[in-house]
């Protein structure tokens, strides 16, 4: 029988995809049971090239980009297309799991894209809960944990502490509550991993997170998932009833003594909430703000009991390795960063998506072989990591290896996940900018230098960027740095400050061509940018006259036109519209 599967995780719906489906499920329905199967699937990846439809055909798989619902139909009827995405960006293993952009294996986003995640059936096919049985059946909770320490597993939401250290010190305390949390509030602007996750194979985060209540003595668990997650909620919360249903969870996990269950927490989009102390305060109806530690949540976490968290991505690998050995996981990776990570590639991007690649992969690698480099005529200038609590590093590094130890030595950090990569129209102050705003925004207020300092380090990059700098901004900005990263409580204000120390650290001369040369070398902050129109090149169109939304354009039908530097408010509507090239930024 045939397959046709299209990818309707956000990335495909938002590009198309729900009308591909429908589309081809009318077909089918048309052509008659048993001609031709149609199923939905999570993220592939190949984000950049959706809507995506795969075509199984026995053995025979076939992947496709940038599909229309006329496309797939034809696809469908057996008609060749030549939108045929290359092997070497795709391709599937025996297993049912799948390798993109090369030989290495996908451990955490194994199945995402190549299973229906809606489907417990599709799970159980695909090796899912035979680690969650062989736990239950053959290993004592303090196994396990050895287990998970062997693996060498660090958390993947950022600080990328020991996973087997931090469930050992929740298993070491006596209380009879304790809590599992899945920390899925993805805030990161450029960061989509948790969410294709959560809608591409939300039983492998289940499975996680039964192993982890098992290995620490907990019966409860919680994911936090902000709202703006509709997908990925509908998703687990489905996921959790039919796993439930399969007494994959709740009283008795697989007629066990062991119990345990999982209920789904909305989050309403703040920031800080990502942060695990705010993150239980949210949990317990309080504002989300951060607390003193110690003690830790390990200690005295939600509602005052032990409580272990980790995000979506490192539940996820718990099955795998657990089922497949801990050596076995451990081989993958560098000595001090064990196993795979997965990353967002967006900005300035050829193939923009999600891919997963062995931990001590080069950013070279991840951005110009991976992700195909930077948009044709521009060249490669930066990646920023770690989202606003990341920072911001040069492509003159692109050989470094991505393992925790090396970005934080940039001054950046791993983060969850995200990277934005940079060309050399970006300019770095007014990135360092953009991130700040972000997180002065998303500040809770609780730390005088995060609440107030932030601001001021925004207020000076602002005019910087509007060209009114002054000569000691910088050093006002290194000083305000400091001061924010040694007096604020958590995680966010102490980062607050690393992507203006990265991007003054690697891309100073910016910062001083706008102070002191009044100009922006990207040519990209409007206030120190000229506009001017090129002799040779102006036809008379017009064209930049009538969408010149303040009149600064003049000259005759046909003949030179020319921009009054005054009256000229920068807004670039004029470079926009014209067909010849004629007008061009200073």
């Amino acid at each position: 029988m045939k397959r046709i599967i299209v990818g309707t995780a956000t990335c495909g719906i938002a590009a198309g995809a729900g009308k591909v489906l429908n589309a081809l499920n009318d077909w089918a329905g048309e052509a008659g049971e048993g001609e031709v199967t149609v199923l939905e699937t999570g993220c592939i990846g190949l984000c950049y090239a959706e809507p995506l439809v795969e075509l199984q055909d026995g053995t025979d798989c076939r992947l496709y980009g940038g599909v229309t619902p006329a496309m797939a139909l034809a696809l469908a009827k057996g008609e060749e297309h030549p939108d045929l995405l290359p092997n070497q960006l795709w391709s599937k293993v025996e297993s049912g799991h799948a390798t993109i952009f090369g030989d290495a294996p996908r451990i955490a986003l194994g199945r995402c894209g190549f299973v229906d995640p809606g489907s417990l059936a599709d799970y159980l096919d695909t090796g899912g809960f035979q680690a969650q049985r062989r736990m239950l059946d053959e290993m004592e909770p303090q196994q396990v944990i050895d287990e998970v320490v062997a693996s060498g597993l660090r958390g993947r939401g950022g600080g990328g502490f020991p996973t087997g250290t931090k469930w050992k010190f929740a298993a070491a305390q006596d209380n009879d509550v304790k809590y599992v949390i899945c920390n899925a509030d993805e805030g990161d602007p450029g960061a989509f991993m948790d969410r294709s996750l959560l809608e591409g194979d939300p039983f492998s985060v289940l499975e996680g997170m039964v192993i982890c209540g098992y290995a620490i003595g907990a019966a409860k668990g919680i994911i936090y998932c902000r709202a703006e997650y509709p997908r990925a909620l509908m998703r687990l919360r489905d996921a959790i009833e039919q796993a439930r249903a399969a007494n994959f969870l709740g009283q008795n996990v697989c007629g066990s003594n062991f119990s345990f269950d999982i209920r789904v927490k909305e989050g309403a989009g703040a920031f800080v909430c990502g942060e695990e102390t705010a993150l239980m305060a949210s949990v317990e109806g309080q504002r989300g703000m951060p607390r003193f530690r110690p003690p830790f949540p390990a200690v005295k976490g939600l509602f005052g009991k032990p409580t272990n968290i980790n995000n979506v991505e490192t539940f996820a690998n718990v099955g795998w390795f657990l089922g497949s050995g801990a050596p076995m996981y451990a081989e993958v990776g560098t000595d001090g960063s064990k196993g795979t990570k997965v990353f967002a590639l967006a900005g300035k991007i050829q193939r923009g998506g999600l891919v997963e690649v062995p931990m001590g992969t080069t950013i070279n690698q991840l951005v110009l072989d991976i992700g195909g480099g930077v948009p044709e005529g521009h060249t490669f200038k930066a990646v920023q990591m770690g989202g606003p609590s990341g920072g911001c590093i040069p492509a003159s590094m692109g050989d470094l290896a991505i393992d925790y130890e090396n970005i934080v030595k940039t001054g950046a950090i791993m983060g969850s996940g995200g990277v934005i990569i940079m060309d050399d129209t970006t300019c770095m102050v007014d990135v360092a900018r953009y991130f700040l705003s972000f997180t002065q925004a998303e500040s809770c207020g609780k730390c005088t230098f995060c609440r107030i300092g932030t601001k001021r380090m925004l207020e000076i990059l602002e005019s910087i960027t509007a060209g009114e700098g002054k000569d000691d901004d910088i050093d006002k900005l290194l000083d305000l740095c400091e001061k924010i990263k040694v007096s604020t409580l958590c995680g966010l204000g102490q980062t607050a400050p690393n992507p203006v120390l990265t991007t003054i650290k690697y891309f100073r001369s910016e910062y001083e061509a706008h102070i002191r040369d009044k100009k922006c070398p990207a040519h990209s902050c409007n206030a120190l940018v000229l506009y001017s129109i090129l002799p040779d090149k102006c036809t008379g169109c017009a064209l930049c006259t009538k969408n010149c939304a303040v009149g600064a354009i003049s000259g005759e039908r046909k003949g030179l036109h020319v921009i009054d530097q005054q009256a000229c408010i920068q807004c670039g509507k004029c470079i926009t519209v014209c067909n010849f090239n004629a007008i061009i930024k200073e």
